[in-house]
């Protein structure tokens, strides 16, 4: 290890690089300050004139709220400069970049509160009940906007990316390009590896991607780094490259301008689980356990009662219309019950509306040979014979689930979770798959926000387990909401 250090820190002369920052990134960074300033002079413009009646440039009789108008949108501006909302770490990607913005914004009205009490400016509430949520909201969906655009540009040309050298094993190389790969819209893009052994290859295979150039081991990273024009050199899974090794990696890359990456390996595991504690001058990731009991499921709960009342109550004539129609156009019961295999492992009866032929579930050994699932488990055929024309219609918009609020009501099954297994499919569970039990499953889930029908059965367990290892109400509220949207495009339903 002594002179793979020596080979790191030896002295090169090395001439220092143009700034190595993605030239997407510095042109995003500035369309951000363009969008904030806009928003933040509608949020007061706008607060001004409704409270008021009166546009900036005009008085009001007992306060300038022009002049105030202006100072608070100086200092909403500098807060998110201060608060680093624009900064190539977050822009983009992940609800960093909102929560840096939301918090920014709570500074500057919760300052501009203390300083209106401790001075008795008597600044009207009604003001600031208006500018702040307006500006918050302005915010979120001009960059929500813009981050579309961005990922627009990655999937239809490839555009907005961020070059990574990886640097690591060659299982590890190959976790971490697929683990990039899978998600569409990431920044990230492998384009060359250094492997660290005695070993000497040109390429890594990795399937569904494609093969990744090889650049030598990790004495050859900053040439590497050359060759390939990353932007940032990304540290995995290594068993020659040590902490000092590390460190003096990142001198060197700071030379160049380039962004240093470790991944610790830690896989499926959400941002708000893992916490930085520096001890002893070493940087150890403390990962929190999973919740599931106390608190967090009480939450659950009463969000599973309230919505499923509300769905229930709200969609009943629906309800009505669409038993009607099903039992007036094929011969059956309105509904359909299947056992599916609940919290803990035990057993019980999802209901939804029958879209299928009386009798399909004895038809299904005749199918088999048609079976379009990835990986066998599942049974899917996109053009199912068994199903009815208007139960076609039912499942292209989820309109034959309504009736599972009920299991939600009976405590069988969970608003958000994973996705409710077959009995014959637990069977075939691995003791990392039955992880799946350990929550109520849902009548949506990631795993239906990620492509429903289309998933493969490893990465529907995989988001399942995701999803029991880290969920959060936030994340019930945000998977909830994008239902809506997959619901209303129909992707993966059939």
């Amino acid at each position: 290890m002594t002179a793979v250090n020596d080979r790191l820190t030896a002295p090169a002369n090395i001439v220092p690089l143009p700034s190595k920052v993605p030239a997407w990134q510095r042109g995003y960074a500035r369309r951000l300050v363009a969008i904030d300033f806009v928003a933040v002079i509608f949020a007061v413009g706008l607060a001004q004139w409704l409270r008021f009646g009166v546009l900036p440039g005009t008085r009001d009789s007992y306060l300038d709220y022009t002049t105030v108008s202006i100072v608070i949108a100086a200092n909403w501006m500098l807060a998110l400069s201060i608060n680093r909302s624009r900064s190539p770490r977050v822009i983009g990607s992940g609800a960093e970049e909102y929560r840096r913005v939301w918090m920014a914004t709570l500074a500057v009205f919760g300052g501009v509160a203390i300083i209106s009490m401790l001075f008795k400016l008597e600044i009207a509430r009604g003001y600031l009940m208006i500018a702040l949520p307006t500006g918050v909201l302005a915010m979120v969906l001009l960059r929500r906007t813009a981050r579309q655009t961005i990922i627009r540009a990655r999937q239809k040309y490839g555009k907005c990316i961020t070059r990574v050298l990886v640097v690591g094993s060659a299982p590890a190389v190959c976790d971490l390009t697929k683990s990039l790969a899978r998600e569409a819209a990431s920044e990230y893009e492998v384009v060359g590896a250094c492997i660290p052994g005695p070993i000497r290859r040109t390429k890594i295979d990795v399937p569904g991607v494609g093969p990744i150039p090889t650049f030598g081991d990790e004495s050859n990273v900053v040439g590497a780094v050359t060759a390939t024009n990353s932007h940032a050199v990304a540290v995995t899974a290594t068993e020659r490259l040590d902490g000092r090794g590390i460190r003096d990696l990142s001198w060197e890359l700071e030379k160049l301008d380039i962004d240093l990456l470790v991944s610790p390996g830690v896989v499926d595991v959400a941002g708000p689980r893992l916490q930085m504690r520096p001890v002893a001058g070493l940087p150890l990731i403390h990962v929190e356990k999973p919740q599931y009991n106390g608190a967090k499921r009480f939450q659950k709960r009463l969000f599973d009662v309230v919505f499923s009342s509300m769905v229930l109550l709200c969609g009943l004539p629906v309800l009505i219309a669409v038993a009607i129609v099903v039992k007036v156009t094929s011969n059956g019961p309105v509904f359909y019950r299947s056992e599916r295999i609940g919290l803990d492992g035990q057993p019980f009866e999802m209901i939804k509306f029958r879209t299928m032929v009386d009798g399909a579930d004895a038809m299904i050994d005749k199918l088999m040979a048609q079976n379009e699932s990835k990986g066998g488990v599942l049974f899917k055929i996109r053009s199912d014979p068994r199903v009815t024309p208007i139960g076609r219609f039912l499942r292209k918009y989820s309109i034959d689930e309504l009736p599972q609020f009920i299991n939600v009501l009976n405590r069988d099954m969970s608003v958000v979770g994973p996705r409710p297994p077959l009995a014959g499919e637990v069977t075939t569970y691995d003791d990392y798959a039955k992880r799946r039990l350990l929550v109520r499953p849902g009548i949506t889930g990631l795993w239906q926000v990620s492509g429903r029908s289309d998933l493969s059965w490893e990465d529907s367990v995989r988001l399942d387990l995701f999803y029991v290892e880290n969920w959060s109400m936030i994340a019930d509220l945000l998977i909830a909401v994008k239902t809506l949207r997959a619901i209303i495009a129909h992707s993966g339903a059939y």
